[in-house]
């Protein structure tokens, strides 16, 4: 009973904090716009668009729709909905007849008021997705695999849980996302290694390598003169009354929350690395072994680079497509505000990526060779490769 303990408390130690986690109130759960309101979903039985004003792709007014309730309070009845239509492709949705819609259901005590279209519903959906890639992950990783699940789900709710809300509060959104970026690195690189040195190991790489992109990414986003309401929805935010919120300084802590996990991945491959190397030469110097995860970084960082490139600039095709449609000439693509900002997220990370390489050696060389210690190394907590 003991053993099996011992073996499955890194799990345990996860489930537990997912508990927590899931429990922890964010403070802003009864927002006042959805009080005397009913989220549910309802099935389209007819729509109409006689009020509904075309512009070439452009659509405004208002669609009405034949709605059947499919749950909650008001279960089973009909009603009428209404679309609303900003002329807006980004954010507006038509619906027809055997949608299934999101809808939010204004009443007093028995008798609806109104009912809005929210969205399409994608719930359903979404947790079909996310059911397929944890089976496939846990099919193929096992145990290292169900660990992921934990660490994927922890993250999630330490930024919905923590972050959001303290950054919303006002709580200095540097100082708490290295705070938040430096726990979910531990622990992230625990639920990977366990209880052994190759946890210190390589979380110290990591986090080294967060401090650069920090200093970093503070300094350069004043040189560059970017304010933060260049991220996606910032002004709604403002405009919501959170008027005294440091969009800069959370745009600067975005820049390394970004890119620690191509951080915290760059060291666990070096940490292995340099593990698998004592573990075959037992006796070996702990410069010979930085040496050695140092030539396996070399080889990483050249493909880890590429891949923070095209996670950043993935999302903006659209906007240069549209520089290139209109000919905008380089040199003003390259100065305008957004692009300079992604420019400075992809460098700045890149530089973290760079760093983490030779603190991970190092780290790793001096922590996993201490004398006497070469034998026993980790032999005990497989590594993420399963060995």
């Amino acid at each position: 009973m003991k053993h099996m303990l011992k073996k499955n408390s890194v799990s345990l130690l996860a489930i537990l904090l997912i508990l927590i986690l899931m429990a922890l109130p964010t403070g802003y759960e009864d927002a006042a716009i959805y009080k005397g309101t009913d989220r549910v979903k309802a099935k389209v039985l007819s729509t109409d668009e006689s009020t509904v004003k075309s512009s070439g792709l452009i659509r405004s007014g208002e669609q009405y729709c034949e709605l059947e309730i499919l749950e909650g309070k008001f279960k089973g009845q009909k009603t009428r909905g209404v679309n609303m239509l900003s002329g807006s492709l980004e954010s507006d949705k038509i619906f027809k007849e055997g949608d299934v819609a999101q809808v939010v259901i204004s009443y007093k005590e028995d008798e609806i008021l109104s009912v809005m279209m929210s969205d399409h519903y994608r719930l359903d959906k979404e947790l079909i997705l996310a059911g397929m890639f944890v089976v496939l992950l846990v099919l193929f990783a096992g145990r290292t695999g169900l660990r992921a699940v934990y660490s994927f789900v922890i993250t999630v709710l330490t930024i919905w849980k923590i972050l959001v809300p303290a950054c919303l509060k006002g709580i200095n959104p540097i100082w708490c996302g290295i705070l938040i970026t430096a726990f979910l690195t531990v622990l992230i690189i625990f639920l990977v290694y366990g209880f052994d040195r190759k946890t210190i190991a390589a979380s110290s790489g990591a986090l080294l390598g967060v401090a650069v992109t920090c200093i970093i990414g503070c300094i350069f986003t004043d040189a560059f003169k970017i304010h933060g309401a260049v991220m996606a929805y910032s002004e709604s935010l403002l405009y919501a009354g959170y008027q005294d919120l440091n969009l800069t300084k959370i745009f600067m802590s975005g820049i390394f929350i970004g890119a620690s996990g191509a951080m915290m991945d760059l060291s666990v491959d070096i940490t292995s690395a340099v593990n698998e190397v004592i573990r075959k030469k037992p006796g070996i110097g702990w410069k010979e072994a930085a040496r050695s995860g140092m030539n396996v970084g070399r080889a990483a960082m050249g493909t880890m680079t590429t891949t923070l490139l095209l996670a950043y600039s993935g999302g903006y095709i659209a906007l240069l497509m549209t520089f290139m449609a209109q000919g905008t000439p380089i040199d003003n693509i390259l100065n305008y505000k957004y692009v300079s900002a992604e420019i400075l997220d992809t460098v700045v990370g890149s530089f973290g990526l760079v760093t983490v390489a030779p603190f991970t050696a190092l780290t790793s060389g001096i922590l996993l060779t201490r004398p006497g210690k070469g034998k026993k190394l980790s032999a005990e907590v497989p590594d993420r490769y399963g060995q």
